[in-house]
């Protein structure tokens, strides 16, 4: 509770809707920005082998968007 001033005007409150879904989003980034971007489907889980297709898909965006990175040699931490 916060004490106010007895003419202060009152403070609107604002009524919070909950969120359509969850969503699960894996952003991979540099210094450059957004290399790549996954969003899990709703109702799939991060299994071996999502995992496994994400980094295959790291691998061809960092070979369109940053040829470079691959040829002296990338670490993903």
């Amino acid at each position: 509770m916060t004490w106010k001033n007895p003419s202060s005007s009152v403070t609107k409150k604002f009524k919070v809707k909950r969120s359509a879904a969850k969503v699960v989003a894996t952003v991979f980034w540099d210094a450059k920005g957004v290399i790549l971007l996954d969003i899990l489907p709703q109702g799939q889980c991060i299994n071996a082998a999502r995992y496994c297709s994400t980094l295959d898909r790291l691998k061809e965006a960092i070979r369109r968007k940053r040829p470079w990175l691959l040829r002296r040699g990338v670490v993903l931490q």
